[in-house]
């Protein structure tokens, strides 16, 4: 690269605001704006004028998953920024092992998946979505009164991973009235919740369950037919983690056979595909994966985005760097 030119990163995220913002500050060599074949624009960014790319910014939801092949493709990556909480996409172990510093978005959406979450469960409890459908479609005056909802203060609410999302879950629902049970990879001296080593009994004793954890092998399909089974025929699921961290075959079941009440879905295995069966259940919240999504937050992580990258390019500690 020439003395004076800006450092050359890859970015992997749709949004041209975004990618506007990167590049008052790098050389950016922008995927979705390429029109090429994932392939076609590694190999192109590898060979890239006037120097190869020693950063990648990735999408959770992108084509590309930051793996072996990945960094073969283009050697000089030295350090990739994930846009999400989640770093799933990314292999960690694989980018220790070569060199390749990794960060995340930090807390910058946790507020917004947490005000998102605690909406949902509303949503599902007093069927608001559900009510103003029936407004819309002309029902009320053909068959009169709504069907009862549940009410959200006294509830057991039992959060799969009390991390920084999962605690602002918590002192919300506390402020309706609602009872906090967590479970985690250990429990925290911080909170007087009651801790469950065991999701399944977790489960048992809840009346909802919201699932903000992240997704690795001890969390895949954490929420299955066992567990939805011992939440009962009463119970909800919030799900604003990943969408595999729900047996989603399990839940479907679930729902169909009255196993539980109802779930808000945030998240889904194969996005955007979301099965048939739950578009059709009144009993279902849905949204597209927008929890962390607000012009708020947007703003929030392309800064957040752009010290990391000023920090790695400056020889500095990241901001927010994961580990394996």
């Amino acid at each position: 690269m020439a003395l004076g030119e800006p450092p050359s990163l890859i970015i992997i995220c749709p949004g041209a605001s975004f990618a506007a913002a990167l590049r008052q500050r790098f050389h950016v060599l922008d995927f979705f704006s390429s029109g090429q074949s994932p392939e076609a624009f590694l190999a192109a960014a590898a060979a890239a004028v006037p120097g190869p790319p020693r950063a990648a910014v990735v999408w959770a939801g992108g084509p590309f998953r930051v793996d072996a092949a990945f960094l073969d493709a283009v050697p000089s990556l030295r350090c990739v920024i994930s846009t999400a909480a989640g770093v799933d996409h990314i292999d960690l172990h694989e980018c220790a092992r070569r060199g390749v510093v990794v960060a995340n978005s930090g807390n910058v959406y946790s507020t917004d998946v947490a005000d998102h979450a605690v909406g949902m469960l509303v949503d599902v409890l007093r069927r608001v979505s559900a009510a103003e459908r029936f407004v819309r479609h002309g029902l009320w005056p053909v068959q009169g009164g709504y069907p009862l909802g549940s009410k959200l203060g006294g509830k057991r609410v039992g959060i799969i991973g009390l991390g920084n999302i999962g605690s602002l879950i918590a002192k919300r629902l506390q402020a309706f009235g609602c009872v906090i049970y967590y479970n985690s990879r250990t429990s925290k001296d911080s909170v007087s919740y009651k801790y469950f080593p065991n999701v399944l009994d977790l489960a048992s004793e809840s009346d909802v369950l919201i699932v903000a954890c992240t997704l690795n092998k001890e969390t895949r399909h954490i929420v299955n037919k066992q567990v939805l089974e011992a939440l009962g025929k009463d119970g909800v699921v919030i799900n604003v983690g990943r969408g595999a961290n729900v047996d989603e075959v399990d839940l479907v079941h679930a729902l169909q056979e009255g196993k539980i009440a109802g779930a808000g879905l945030d998240v889904f295995q194969n996005e955007p595909k979301v099965p048939a069966q739950l578009l059709a259940m009144d009993n279902v919240v849905l949204t597209p994966h927008v929890a962390a999504q607000t012009s708020e937050s947007r703003s929030d992580l392309c800064d957040h985005t752009i010290r990391n990258l000023e920090a790695f390019f400056a020889g500095k500690p990241l901001l927010t760097p994961v580990l394996p």
